[in-house]
C-alpha cells in the first residue's frame, strides 16, 4: 500500500509531467525501486563530471535524496527516469526545468555508461522536447554541454538545437567551473523539424 500511496503523491506533485512512451523507452517519475540502479550508474566519474549538479562519489543516500526531490519538484518541473520499455531497466534520467525567462526551459539528461552509444539519450530528449512544446506555453528550450562531451553534442545536434555561445558552469563533481557550449531550440524550428519528419 505504501508504494501505491507514493505513486499517487508523485502523480499529484508532478502534474503536467505525463508518462512518455517511445519506441524503446518509457519515461516516468523516478521510483524508490530505482535507488540502487541510480546510485550504481551515477557513481561514475565519466558521467558525473559531465553533469553540472551531480556529486562524485555518488552514494545510495544521494540517489534517495534525488528521488525525493524529483517527486516534490525541487529539482525541476519534470524529471524523468529513462527506462527500457521491454524490461523496465533504469538507464538514466532526462528532464526539463524552468529558467529565469518564463518562456524558456532547460533540457538536461544523462545515460549510464553501460548503455551509451545506443541512441537512448536522443530518443529520450526527443520525447521530452515534444512534450514540452506541446503542453507548455514556451518559446524555446536551452541545453548546455561541456565542450569535451562529444556524445552529448551529437544528441543536441540530432534534436535540432542551434549553437548560441560558450560560457562557464560550476561542476559539483569537479569542484570548479568548466567550459560549456550553449544551444537553443525555438518553437518555430521545432515545428519545422516535426513537419519534415512527418513528410
Amino acid at each position: 500500500m505504501e508504494t501505491e500511496s507514493q505513486d499517487e503523491d508523485s502523480h499529484h506533485e508532478r502534474g503536467g509531467c505525463p508518462v512518455l512512451v517511445t519506441e524503446r523507452l518509457v519515461l516516468r517519475a523516478p521510483h524508490i525501486e530505482d535507488t540502487d540502479a541510480i546510485a550504481y550508474l551515477a557513481n561514475n566519474a565519466r558521467v558525473a563530471t559531465m553533469v553540472s549538479r551531480m556529486p562524485h562519489p555518488y552514494t545510495r543516500k544521494d540517489a534517495t535524496d534525488f528521488i525525493r526531490r524529483s517527486r516534490t519538484g525541487a529539482i525541476g518541473k519534470c524529471v524523468y527516469a529513462v527506462t527500457n520499455a521491454e524490461d523496465g531497466r533504469f538507464l538514466g534520467c532526462c528532464g526539463i526545468e524552468p529558467q529565469d525567462d518564463p518562456v524558456t526551459l532547460e533540457l538536461g539528461y544523462w545515460i549510464g555508461e553501460p548503455f551509451w552509444d545506443n541512441g537512448y539519450a536522443t530518443e529520450a530528449a526527443h520525447a521530452v522536447i515534444d512534450m514540452a512544446f506541446r503542453t507548455r506555453n514556451i518559446e524555446c528550450i536551452d541545453v548546455r554541454c561541456r565542450v569535451t562531451n562529444l556524445g552529448s553534442r551529437r544528441v543536441i545536434h540530432k534534436c535540432g538545437f542551434q549553437f548560441q555561445g560558450t560560457g562557464m558552469v560550476n561542476s559539483l563533481a569537479l569542484g570548479s567551473a568548466v567550459p560549456v557550449e550553449w544551444y537553443r531550440l525555438d518553437r518555430k524550428t521545432w515545428i519545422s523539424l516535426r513537419s519534415w519528419a512527418a513528410a
